[in-house]
């Protein structure tokens, strides 16, 4: 069974102040003490297509594995690694970033889907982000009947790991605005 939780958040920011955040939420050294599931971020690949102007990019993510306790004695490891593609459309003001696991597919699969989009009501200073993860954890027969438990504390962990993110955006956000009042932008 694949269970699905979306969540919507509205950032008081600009999409293009939103976005920066976005690319520098993993890689800002004060934040590794806020975000202590993250283990190693690295890109992979990042280039713009010449015909649609568009920004891909892929990193590899390593994560403390999120799930309870008994499934990462299950498993074997307390570690995840994952793979983040996003896509800017600087044209239409877009930009979606795909998470998914590649280790531990065998127990479980994740796929987080984030978009931001300036805010229909106030486009020019507030960000619309949504996101979207689905959980399906793959019971083993002994645990078929505590895998919808085990998908439930994992999506309680997304949810917690997902205000810290933004919390760190914020934070991002904020001082990207002050450095741009700083240059007189």
């Amino acid at each position: 069974m694949v269970k699905a939780y979306t969540q919507e958040y509205i950032y008081k920011h600009p999409w293009e102040r939103v976005t920066s955040a976005s690319y520098r939420k993993f890689t800002d050294h004060e934040n590794r003490h806020i975000l202590t599931h993250i283990l190693e971020v690295d890109t992979l690949s990042c280039k713009v297509d010449p015909i649609s102007k568009k920004l891909y990019t892929a990193r590899a993510v390593t994560v403390h594995f999120p799930g309870p306790w008994f499934i990462r004695k299950i498993v074997g490891q307390d570690v995840c690694h994952c793979i983040e593609t996003t896509i800017v459309d600087a044209k239409t003001r877009s930009m979606q970033l795909t998470s998914r696991n590649v280790s531990l597919q065998k127990f479980i699969e994740v796929e987080e889907k984030i978009q931001y989009e300036p805010h229909p009501d106030n486009p020019k200073i507030w960000t619309t982000c949504r996101q979207e993860t689905n959980i399906h954890i793959k019971p083993l027969p002994a645990l078929a009947s505590i895998a919808e438990k085990a998908e439930q504390r994992y999506a309680e962990k997304v949810v917690k790991y997902s205000a810290t993110g933004r919390e760190v955006m914020e934070r991002i956000c904020i001082y990207l605005e002050a450095e741009s009042a700083q240059i007189g932008l």
